[in-house]
């Protein structure tokens, strides 16, 4: 059940284009409640926890940090370089970037 209400949250928050995507990962990286995810990710990027939902102050914020916008931006990280760089301003670990990281050693 956490997994709707979690998605239906951020989906809220505009996931990618804004914030939502960032504190859904929180909540499930270390169990947080929403609004305890929203205040960790605002300190973390360094806005307010309304900034998160902003679309214009996201879009740059995500931009600036390379961590993936929804509309593609030449020279950007996409993918996997994206949620890398995730990994670094929330520091956390994200399973597809372990994977990938497995891989390349293989």
């Amino acid at each position: 059940m956490g997994m709707p209400i979690a998605h239906l949250m951020t989906s809220g928050m505009s996931g990618i284009r804004a914030g939502g995507d960032l504190v859904m990962r929180m909540e499930f990286a270390k169990n947080m409640k929403i609004s305890k995810a929203k205040e960790f990710v605002a300190k973390k990027l360094g806005v307010t926890p309304a900034d998160l939902s902003d679309e214009h102050i996201m879009r740059d914020i995500r931009e600036e940090l390379g961590i993936g916008v929804i509309t593609s931006v030449a020279g950007a990280p996409k993918g996997i370089a994206a949620k890398m760089n995730i990994e670094k301003v929330l520091d956390i670990k994200i399973n597809c970037c372990e994977k990938f990281r497995r891989q390349l050693k293989s």
